[in-house]
């Protein structure tokens, strides 16, 4: 959907508090979640302004958004 939020804490609520503690902790998951926020922001301004972007572009880059939040998901379920 254009303009869809994706950020981590809205996609996972219930880790908002290990997400901050990670974030202060854990500066692998800190560049990791930084990492899946600005492929997040570049693909809702390429929706959201219509700049014409090759559909292989936008699906490797909904792809590495996705690649990044399973494994945000992953360090979320496991830690603790």
């Amino acid at each position: 959907m254009l303009g869809e939020v994706h950020d981590i804490v809205h996609e996972f609520p219930e880790y908002h508090e290990r997400i901050e503690s990670l974030l202060k902790n854990d500066p692998a998951f800190a560049a990791l979640l930084e990492t899946h926020d600005k492929v997040d922001t570049r693909i809702r301004e390429l929706e959201e302004k219509g700049q014409p972007v090759a559909d292989e572009t936008m699906e490797d880059l909904k792809k590495e958004r996705a690649l990044a939040k399973d494994r945000i998901y992953d360090i979320l379920r496991h830690a603790g």
